[in-house]
């Protein structure tokens, strides 16, 4: 039995024979490309930056698919110039396959999504039971995690979103969320990297210094909230209070939430290069809280204008007393230190909040069905990555089920030495999607079987052909039944 492994520098993957190292012919460099200093460009913004070393490796691969097929299709990595043409052409065909099957599912997942959209400017037509809409709504949420898992993003449970919160504010804000408000939340991310950002320090006598920010490249909110009833039932059961008490206490919970938000909505945000210690301030219910320090600043202040009111005051106190005037202009003016105490408080929340609005206008992407689309797309060029990569393995050499662990490897070196990127390579993943489409097929001895470059183009052709053919009955076939509005009155 064979195992695959890698050259680091030029070679590509070769085969470690039982017996060792055995050098393997030029088709079976399943990668090789000829030296070169080639730089992949920055992914999703100039002020990404490698990733960290102690960071667990992502299976997102941060290399734009065209950069790959470049690579990968370069007339020494193949017997010749005109099977590196076959290769290209069959990898722009799974390309377009890949988009167009992912196409499909982002139509049905709109049609699913239609009662739940907060942005939908159309006529609704369609009425549907309470059992239907939360049937659909598992369905949107099963389908977005699928989705985001293919465009290899990582789950951010809410209970990890405490320690988050504990972290200092980039912003230098401090925040809080009420997660009890919620009936589905999902916070998922992709790219935990680092960036550079400047700041002035006393120690180094206010001028700036670099240092380096964790942020998230990518991140993904999904919520959607508890209907109002649901929530004043669990404040009932929790709290052990009254109907009426634990209606006052669920209304005052949503004091913070926006007018618009509905309960009966699904909201969706993608956000970009966030702070990992601000992920908070993407919640629609986030709340601004005083520091440490403002708290300090503000009530020293505070008392300190109202006590120089006070003792002014104190000193005329003979006057007050027989002076109705003087007693009047004394009592206005501790009530304009008062009023001036109230406005640094106002005034320095009103800051806050801008502060928190514009670093959202900058990094918020899409919102909604907008999401929808650009995860769809990305999930789409993650899978075309991963399979075009494992067929320039298998397309060239005998493999079987069990090298598998070995070409994985293989693969996660080449993306290092050529790229310089560290990624956790899903190969199970790419070659389950091969083999759905025939391109690879294995026998009962677990051999994979692969077709050559110019014959899986004119299979994925022959497949693009009966693409309408097999479509399903979207919506009819699935059994719903649409109920049609009663018509308004003329």
């Amino acid at each position: 039995m064979s195992r695959v492994g890698t050259d680091a520098v030029q070679n590509g993957p070769y085969i470690i024979a039982r017996d060792g190292y055995r050098d393997a012919p030029r088709v079976a460099s399943a990668m090789r490309t000829p030296p070169s200093t080639y730089v992949s460009p920055p992914v999703d913004g100039p002020d990404i930056l490698e990733p960290d070393s102690d960071r667990p490796r992502e299976r997102f691969i941060p290399i734009t698919r065209f950069a790959l097929m470049d690579r990968l299709t370069s007339p020494e990595a193949w017997r010749d110039a005109e099977e590196a043409r076959a290769a290209r052409r069959f990898f722009h065909y799974l390309d377009y396959w890949r988009h167009q099957l992912y196409g499909a599912r982002l139509l049905e997942l709109e049609q699913t999504y239609e009662p739940f959209s907060p942005d939908t400017d159309l006529l609704l037509t369609r009425k549907f039971t309470q059992d239907e809409l939360r049937t659909m709504q598992s369905r949107v949420i099963e389908e977005m995690e699928d989705i985001l898992e293919q465009a290899n993003y990582e789950r951010i449970d809410t209970s990890a979103i405490a320690g988050i919160m504990a972290e200092g504010s980039h912003y230098g804000l401090d925040f809080s969320v009420d997660f009890s408000l919620f009936e589905e939340c999902l916070i998922y991310y992709r790219g935990a990297s680092t960036r550079k950002d400047q700041r002035r320090t006393i120690r180094k006598f206010m001028r700036k210094e670099e240092f380096d920010v964790p942020i998230f490249q990518r991140l993904f909110l999904l919520f959607k909230l508890k209907p109002l009833e649901t929530r004043i039932r669990e404040i009932m059961e929790t709290e052990k209070v009254t109907y009426k008490e634990a209606s006052r206490m669920a209304r005052r919970q949503r004091a913070h939430l926006p007018e618009e938000v509905n309960e009966n909505d699904i909201y969706m945000k993608l956000f970009k290069n966030i702070p990992r210690s601000d992920v908070e301030m993407i919640f629609p219910n986030t709340v601004v809280k005083f520091r440490l320090f403002d708290k300090i600043r503000l009530g020293g202040t505070g008392v300190f204008g109202l006590g120089m009111s006070a003792f002014t005051a104190a000193g005329k106190i003979g006057m007050i007393l027989t002076n109705p005037i003087v007693a009047g202009g004394a009592l206005f003016g501790i009530g304009v230190a008062f009023f001036r105490q109230a406005m640094n408080f106002v005034n320095t929340k009103q800051r806050y909040m801008v502060i928190m609005a514009q670093n959202l206008y900058f990094h918020s992407m899409a919102d909604n069905r907008g999401v929808m689309v650009k995860l769809v797309d990305r999930a789409a060029e993650e899978d075309v990555k991963e399979e075009i990569l494992l067929y320039c393995v298998l397309a060239k050499e005998q493999a079987n089920r069990s090298d598998l662990i070995a070409i994985d490897k293989a693969i996660e070196r080449y993306l290092q030495s050529s790229f310089g990127v560290e990624v956790d390579f899903d190969l199970e993943d790419a070659l389950s999607r091969l083999l759905a489409d025939g391109i690879v097929t294995e026998d009962v001895d677990g051999n994979l079987h692969t077709l050559p470059p110019h014959e899986a183009a004119l299979h994925l052709d022959a497949k693009w052909d009966l693409f309408l053919d097999e479509l399903p009955d979207i919506g009819a076939g699935e059994g719903r039944e649409f109920r049609p509005l009663d018509p308004a009155p003329v």
